[in-house]
Order: C-alpha cells, then structure tokens, then sequence
C-alpha cells in the first residue's frame, strides 16, 4: 500500500498569526476526513484538498523564472486525482482560495506568473494553463472570487481598501485581458458540463515531459467511449509535430484551444484546425499516436468524433 504525504505550504499558525509560505512538513490526513466513522474516520462527504493547488501553483511559479528553468510537471501529473481519496468528488480542488491570497500572503496566479506585468502575455497564458488544469481535473473545483476574469491582486477586507475585486475593468470593457479570461473560463466551464468524463474520476496522465514542460492525461467514463484527451504545456514556444498517444484511431476532434483566448479571437492561433486523424503507430500505452501541435503556455482538448 502505497501512503502519499501531501504538504501544506500555507499553514497558518493561530496563536502567533504567523503564516509560513514555506513547505511544512505537517502532513494533512485528508483521507481520514472523508472515511466513515465506521472505519475510523471522520466520516465526512468532502474535504478542501491542497495537492492539485500547490503543484499547479508551483508549476506556474517555477515556469514564471523563465524558460530555462526546471517546472515538475511530474508533480502536476501525480496530484490530478487526490492522493490516498476513493472518489474524486470527495475533494474540493483550487488554485487560489481565501486562505492563500489573502493580502500578505501569497500572490494571485496572474502575479505569481509574471510578478513585473500582471497583464502580460506570460501571464495571461499561464493563467488559462492554471485554471484548465483545474477545470479538466476529477475534483469539485472551486474558482475564487475574481479568478474567472484575471483579477490579480490580493484580497483585502476593508471597505475602502486598494485590494478590492476591480469590477470596472470587465463591466467597462477597458481591460480587455480580464473580458477576454471571463470568456476562456466560461467555455471552460461549458466544456466540463458538456463532457461528462471531465466530472467523472478517471484520469490517466500518460504523457509527462519535464523538460519539454508538456502533460497529457486521459479522461473517460467506462463504455461510454466518450473519451477526452488533454495535452498542455507551460513551454514558451508552441510545439509543432509533437508525437502524443491516443486510445482509438479515428478522427478526434479539436474541442478547446486555450490560445484562441488571447486578443480574442487569436489572429495568429496556434492549433490543429479542427481536429486530427489518429492512425500512428502505439505510444505512451495507447494502441495509436498522432502529430499534434501544442500551443506555447496553453492547452487543448480533444475527443472522440
């Protein structure tokens, strides 16, 4: 029996009001919470879990030091479905929450991608990358306030405070980067709801590259053969011909590109016009493969014809 020790790199300490932006070694027993009181546990239904956060946030941190640097996608691959958990559903998943970004704390994902301009490309970009992860991942995936539209700064309470959500920027139209993110996490959200295999718990992250900074995993109900397959990267340069694996031949449909979001419509998207025919040889597990190109910082989704 394999025991994963997840770690929080956020935990607040109640009689010193300190909080450590470190990792900690105190392990949380997320398992325990939500197994019934008859076998020992607390006999909860759902717990918030901490795994998916801290690998999306620590890809997204390592990516922000530039191409050059080490991003463990290895890491991302491993907490996709929580660690130790029956069920994907019995986990609450984020990568932002009220407890993280509070003001002090740690930076929203659009700071933490680029900390010099909150609206840049690389920002925008992996910002998308972040809550994709999030959004194609088993799990009850939770969006804080703001995340939908790109709103980067740190929350505050006071009435009167500079941190407070800039509704402006989306009601008006003047920032556009934030229009555009609300409209890339609207299409996410219909994409999850539209494919039940993205709500489902099967997750199979077949493909990860660390150095080629690329993650591909499978999603799919049993029989129905309703299968996704999401390949992403936090690459600063698109990849073009790259060979991924798939689990049936045919024609797969190209049915989300995160690229098309920037400057919507892109001008100068970077995809796989509609779809692509699979009929390569076995890869990465699968019977098949195709030539796909990946979009720099972004990711896409395909599924059975």
């Amino acid at each position: 029996m394999t025991v994963h020790s997840i770690q929080d790199r956020n935990l607040f300490d109640d009689e010193q009001g300190l909080c450590s932006t470190e990792f900690n070694d105190y392990p949380k027993p997320w398992a325990s919470i939500v197994t019934a009181t008859s076998d020992g546990g607390a006999g909860f239904d759902v717990v918030q879990h901490d795994a998916l956060r801290g690998a999306v946030r620590d890809a997204i941190q390592s990516a922000s030091a530039g191409q050059q640097a080490i991003v463990k996608m290895d890491s991302l691959a491993g907490a996709l479905f929580p660690p130790d958990f029956g069920h994907g559903w019995q986990a609450v998943t984020c990568v932002e929450n009220h407890d993280i970004v509070m003001l002090g704390r740690e930076q929203r994902i659009p700071a933490a991608a680029d900390s010099s301009n909150h609206r840049s490309w690389f920002a925008r970009s992996r910002s998308r990358f972040a809550t994709g992860v999030l959004l194609t991942s088993p799990g009850i995936p939770q969006l804080f306030m703001g995340q939908e539209f790109l709103e980067d700064k740190q929350w505050d309470t006071p009435a009167d405070s500079p941190n407070l959500i800039w509704w402006q920027g989306l009601e008006s139209g003047s920032d556009a980067a934030m229009v555009n993110h609300l409209r890339f996490t609207q299409d996410l959200i219909r994409l999850r709801w539209n494919q039940p295999a993205l709500r489902g718990d099967n997750v199979n992250p077949f493909h990860v590259h660390d150095l080629n900074r690329v993650i591909a995993f499978h999603r799919w109900l049993e029989g129905s053969g309703e299968d996704v397959v999401i390949i992403g990267t936090l690459c600063e340069s698109t990849w073009y011909g790259y060979n991924i694996g798939f689990p049936f031949t045919g024609w797969w449909s190209e049915i989300f590109n995160s690229d098309v979001y920037d400057n919507w419509v892109n001008p100068i998207v970077a995809g796989n016009a509609g779809g692509v025919l699979v009929s390569g040889p076995p890869m990465h597990g699968f019977p098949t493969s195709a030539s796909i190109v990946i979009p720099a910082n972004g990711f896409i989704a395909f599924a059975r014809a």
